[in-house]
């Protein structure tokens, strides 16, 4: 059978080809737009790599902060998080409910936006 490139190579192909040979080439808007794309492809290079170790620890704390049969989809426990803080039944002070949240956002920035200045902070 024929390897073929996984996604994050052939993403990771182009973007080289934006900075290495199309970008250096161009100017004015066009080589901001060529910035624009790279960046672009980074937060895809980063999800490919970052989302599914996030997304099992969200699932995790879910689980825990729920109280929830394992085979709940994450969908699902997303929506009664957010029926429960609405509800009034999980507030602040509900042990974990902060942590998980900030943990959740953390690993989104991290992936969106890993040189945002307030990441660090957040991280101590």
């Amino acid at each position: 059978m024929h390897d073929q490139p996984s996604v994050a190579e052939l993403v990771q192909a182009v973007k080289n080809f934006i900075d290495e040979t199309a970008g250096p080439n161009l100017s004015g808007h066009a080589a901001f737009h060529a910035r624009v794309a790279s960046n672009a492809l980074s937060t895809v290079l980063r999800d490919l790599e970052q989302r599914p170790t996030a997304e099992a620890a969200e699932r995790a704390r879910l689980l825990d902060l729920l109280n929830t049969p394992d085979d709940t989809p994450t969908e699902v426990l997303n929506r009664m998080l957010s029926e429960q803080i609405q509800a009034g039944q999980m507030t602040p002070e509900t042990e974990g409910l902060l942590a998980h949240l900030k943990a959740t956002t953390i690993a989104q920035v991290e992936i969106d936006q890993p040189r945002y200045s307030g990441l660090k902070t957040a991280k101590s």
